[in-house]
């Protein structure tokens, strides 16, 4: 009964914060470095720290927040693109559609021909090609259809 007495009294103590502080020292050194360490350096202007005091910062991560839309520094493709919306409503659809299919061409296809323009002759896509063609069909939808 008396190790069960002491034992209640001994584990508090045991877990208290107060017997888990340690001393921190920070320094800089010639290089302008900021050093943390629990052994204190040797010929060094030290700032001795304690952990106690120390506050803890929050754990956790902060949400995303969705970009604000870039107006005023459009690229050139996005002035052309505008513009060719506000005069030719058909063909910016024409566009849009167009590139809608071969987008979906080139993703649910691995192995794609395409026309050498210098001899005329089918050469076999290679996927670095085929990725850049991807890209280009992307940036067509973002300009030309409306999300």
């Amino acid at each position: 009964m008396k190790l069960k007495g002491y034992c209640t009294l001994l584990l508090p103590l045991l877990f208290s914060p107060a017997l888990l502080a340690t001393t921190i020292y920070k320094w800089v050194d010639e290089k302008g470095v900021t050093h943390y360490s629990q052994q204190m350096p040797t010929e060094k202007q030290v700032e001795t720290l304690y952990s106690e005091d120390i506050e803890q910062q929050k754990v956790g991560y902060v949400s995303p927040t969705q970009a604000p839309e870039q107006s005023a520094g459009k690229t050139e493709a996005q002035q052309a693109a505008s513009a060719l919306k506000e005069q030719d409503a058909a063909q910016a659809k024409m566009i849009c559609d167009s590139a809608m299919h071969q987008l979906n061409v080139l993703t649910t296809h691995s192995s794609l021909t395409r026309k050498d323009e210098k001899t005329g002759e089918m050469v076999k896509m290679t996927e670095e090609e085929r990725q850049a063609q991807i890209a280009s069909q992307q940036e067509r939808i973002n300009l030309f259809c409306d999300k």
